[in-house]
Order: structure tokens, then C-alpha cells, then sequence
């Protein structure tokens, strides 16, 4: 029987610098959902829907996502949802205004390209910098 070097007593963080996407720039209370939906504006794009309005209160852009049952079972759903997450990642830093946005993406994000994907994200935040909505 082998014997296996003991596992150190302190956790090791690693250098990495991480990109993810930290509690405080996502939508998370349904109630913040439904104040963006009743009082904010809209902007249609090709794969999705934004939904936004000026944050008050809050320092910097928060996101949020809705993927519902009509897109599809609980595993797309789950897929549409990580690539949103992802594409936003890369482009959070981007908006610079305090806002409130919710992305609703169309079934076709499933089977988008990844790099159409990213450049409709950076499209929407770009429309949605200008305040361009309905």
C-alpha cells in the first residue's frame, strides 16, 4: 500500500488573478428583477433582450439573467445561462455607468458561435452606455 504525502494544513491560494463575476456586480432579489422590468427601458438585439435603468445607491453595473422554461430544458437553460455569464465576464468592466441590467436571451444563444456571442454583449452594453432604448 502506497503512502501518500500528507495533505498541508493551510489551504494555498494561487496567484491567478481571477475574472469572475463577484457578488456584488449580479442581480440577485427577485424584487430588483421587477423593479428593472416595470421601471426601466429596453433594447432589442438580435439574440436577446436588455432590460435596464439607473442604479441608485450602488457603486457600479449589476447584471442579471433570465432563462426561462420556454428556452428549453434545465440543461440548456443552464448552457444558455453559463455562456451569457461568460460573455458578460469578459465585458463588465465595459460599463461604466451604474445600471441595472437584465439580459433575457433567445433559444439561438445555444447554438451561437461563441465570438458572435461576445460581440452582441458588447453591442447591447455599448447601446445600453448610450441609454439608446425604448
Amino acid at each position: 500500500m502506497p503512502i501518500l504525502p500528507a495533505r498541508p494544513a493551510v489551504k494555498e491560494t494561487s496567484n491567478k488573478v481571477s475574472q469572475g463575476f463577484p457578488r456584488e456586480a449580479r442581480l440577485l432579489k427577485h424584487a430588483d428583477f421587477q423593479v428593472v422590468y416595470k421601471q426601466g427601458r429596453k433594447h432589442f438585439s438580435g439574440n436577446m433582450t436588455a432590460f435596464y435603468r439607473e442604479n441608485q445607491g450602488n457603486a457600479g453595473p449589476r447584471v442579471g439573467f433570465t432563462v426561462g422554461k420556454l428556452l428549453g430544458g434545465a440543461v440548456d437553460r443552464n448552457h444558455i445561462r453559463r455562456r451569457m455569464r461568460s460573455a458578460v465576464r469578459n465585458h463588465l468592466r465595459e460599463l461604466a455607468r451604474p445600471l441595472d441590467l437584465v439580459l433575457h436571451p433567445r433559444k439561438s444563444v445555444l447554438t451561437l458561435e461563441f465570438s458572435q456571442l461576445d460581440a452582441e454583449v458588447m453591442q447591447v452594453f455599448a447601446a445600453v452606455q448610450r441609454g439608446r432604448g425604448r
